[in-house]
C-alpha cells in the first residue's frame, strides 16, 4: 500500500527554489541554476496525479527529495508540488549521480518543461537543476 499522505515541504527549501535567499537567510542575487539533467517523471501512473494535473504547467517548480529507505531503490528521488503531492520519481537509469549531489547537501529540483496524457499515463517531461551559491 503506498503512502498518500502530504509531505510538508519547508518553506526555507521553497526560497532556495526560488532563489530569493540562501541557507543562511541572505539575499542571494547571484546564486545561478545548473541544469543537470532532462527526463520524464517516472511513476505518474502509480500517483493520484489527476487531481493536480490542471495545476501542472510549464515553468513550475517541483521540489525534490531523496528517499533512502525506498525498498525498491535506494538512490530513490521523489518529485513533489510545492503543496508535497507526489508525482512520482527521477527514473533510476538516471537518478545515481543526482542522489549522491543531493546527499551531499546539494539543493536540487525540477522544472515541468511539458506534459502530455499517453493513455492513463501523464508523461510529464522536466528539466533538474542544481542551485549553485
Amino acid at each position: 500500500m503506498q503512502d498518500r499522505s502530504l509531505v510538508k515541504i519547508d518553506p526555507l527549501k521553497l526560497a532556495l527554489i526560488r532563489g530569493s535567499f540562501g541557507r543562511d537567510g541572505m539575499l542571494q542575487p547571484f546564486a545561478r541554476e545548473i541544469m543537470l539533467i532532462e527526463c520524464h517523471i517516472a511513476g505518474t501512473s502509480y500517483h493520484d496525479v489527476k487531481t493536480v494535473e490542471p495545476q501542472l504547467l510549464p515553468g513550475m517548480m517541483l521540489p525534490l527529495e531523496r528517499e533512502p529507505q525506498n525498498p525498491h531503490d535506494a538512490l530513490a528521488i521523489v518529485i513533489l508540488t510545492e503543496t508535497g503531492h507526489r508525482l512520482g520519481y527521477v527514473p533510476r537509469v538516471k537518478n545515481e549521480a543526482l542522489a549522491r549531489l543531493m546527499d551531499a547537501g546539494k539543493l536540487l529540483f525540477g522544472k515541468i518543461e511539458s506534459k502530455e496524457w499517453q493513455g492513463n499515463w501523464l508523461k510529464v517531461s522536466i528539466r533538474i537543476f542544481m542551485r549553485d551559491f
